[in-house]
């Protein structure tokens, strides 16, 4: 375990995919459920749509770390596709990730150049670099979306 760890939380979770998650305070508890597509009712959330409002959510800090640091007050908004995909390799599922960046008055190719260097910096980013699949594209800004 690193020497300079500044935050830990943990979750628990009974039944899976069929079942619910909590923090141990029980200050965020979610019903889980598989997706219809998968055979579940989808009457929960799954846990990709969790992975992806915690990623979309670290990224968009990323986002406004360099935003900062390079005096940009434009809007933004991260746009985080999680795609839950068939393992040839085992049998089983892994995990592909789309992230759309887009700031408010700024053309495609600068704001793809934050977009990158927020990747690099993602605490997400970091932990799934090499193992899942993820693009990373500057989109038009939609203001609302």
């Amino acid at each position: 375990m690193p020497d300079k760890v500044v935050y830990t939380t943990a979750a628990v979770n009974t039944g899976a995919r069929e079942g619910e998650s909590h923090t141990p305070d029980r200050s965020y508890e979610v019903q889980v459920d598989t997706p219809k597509e998968m055979g579940g009712s989808g009457d929960g959330t799954n846990p990709e749509q969790l992975f992806a409002l915690g990623y979309s959510a670290c990224f968009h800090a990323a986002l406004d770390h360099y935003k900062k640091e390079e005096k940009i007050d434009n809007k933004s908004q991260v746009t985080l596709t999680v795609h839950l995909m068939k393992d040839p390799d085992d049998g089983g599922f892994k995990l592909g990730v789309e992230i759309e960046v887009g700031v408010e008055d700024m053309s495609e190719e600068e704001a793809q150049k934050l977009a990158d260097k927020a990747h690099a910096f993602c605490p997400y980013s970091k932990a799934t670099k090499g193992n899942i699949e993820a693009t990373v594209k500057a989109v038009p800004y939609v203001d609302g979306k």
